[in-house]
C-alpha cells in the first residue's frame, strides 16, 4: 500500500489528523474496543483490477488537486511525497490527509477510502473529477475494533478478524455490516511500530 503521510516516521508517528471517535466500551483486552464514529465523510474508489496501489493513486490525486472546489480549502498538512504524482496538473485544491486509510475486506466491489478532515461535510467536500472516485458519509458508525502491529497483509487481517469475530460472538453485540481494515502508517515504518486495525460494524443485542 503506497501510504505516504506527512510527518511520517519509521517509528510510526505520522503526525496527521486521526478521524475522531468515542470509545463506547473498553474490554479488558485493550487491543479490542467498541467505537462510535459520529460522522465521517469518505472519498472512495474500487480496489478491483490493479488493487490497492491503483486505488491509492486515484485517491491521492483527488486530495492533491483532482477535484472541483467551490471554495478554498486550507492545506493543513502540506508535505506529500510521491514522485509519480509530482508533475500532475492540479485543477482543484489540496486537502489535508487524515488517518486511517480504510479498506473493505469483503464483497465483490472492495473499496479503499480516505477520511476527510473532521470539519468537512458532504456539502463542503469538493466533488472528484475522476468518475471512479465517489464521496459519501457515514453517520453514527459503531464498530468493534481490534488493533495490531505488523504488516497489513491478508494473513494478518484474517488472523485478527477471526479473533475479533469470536470476541463479538461471546459479547453483548452482534455483527451489523461489512468488515473493514485500516492502515495508519507508511510502508517504510518499522512493522512492529505500525498501527493497523480490523473494524466490524456491530449493534447491541436485545
Amino acid at each position: 500500500m503506497l501510504l505516504i503521510l506527512p510527518g511520517c516516521s519509521v517509528f510510526g508517528d505520522s503526525g496527521v489528523e486521526i478521524a475522531p471517535y468515542d470509545v463506547v466500551a473498553g474490554p479488558e483486552d485493550q487491543k479490542i474496543e467498541i467505537r462510535n464514529y459520529p460522522s465521517m465523510v469518505l472519498v472512495s474508489t474500487s480496489m478491483a483490477g490493479d488493487g490497492r496501489n491503483n486505488a491509492f493513486r486515484k485517491l491521492f490525486k483527488y486530495i492533491t488537486g483532482e477535484n472541483v472546489a467551490a471554495d478554498e480549502i486550507a492545506m493543513t498538512a502540506p508535505v506529500f511525497m510521491d514522485e509519480k504524482q509530482a508533475d500532475n496538473k492540479q485543477s482543484g485544491v489540496e486537502i489535508a490527509m487524515t488517518a486511517p486509510v480504510f479498506m473493505d475486506d469483503e464483497g465483490d466491489n472492495r473499496l479503499m477510502s480516505f477520511v476527510m478532515p473532521a470539519d468537512f461535510t458532504l456539502a463542503t467536500t469538493p466533488q472528484p473529477t475522476d468518475p471512479d472516485v465517489k464521496v459519501h458519509a457515514l453517520e453514527n458508525y459503531q464498530v468493534a475494533v481490534i488493533t495490531f502491529n505488523g504488516r497489513l497483509t491478508n494473513g494478518n487481517i484474517n488472523k485478527h478478524r477471526q479473533i475479533l469475530e469470536q470476541w463479538i460472538a461471546d459479547s453483548d453485540y452482534a455483527v451489523n455490516g461489512a468488515v473493514k481494515s485500516a492502515g495508519y502508517d507508511a510502508p517504510f515504518t518499522i512493522p512492529s511500530f505500525r498501527r493497523n486495525e480490523v473494524l466490524i460494524p456491530v449493534i447491541k443485542r436485545n
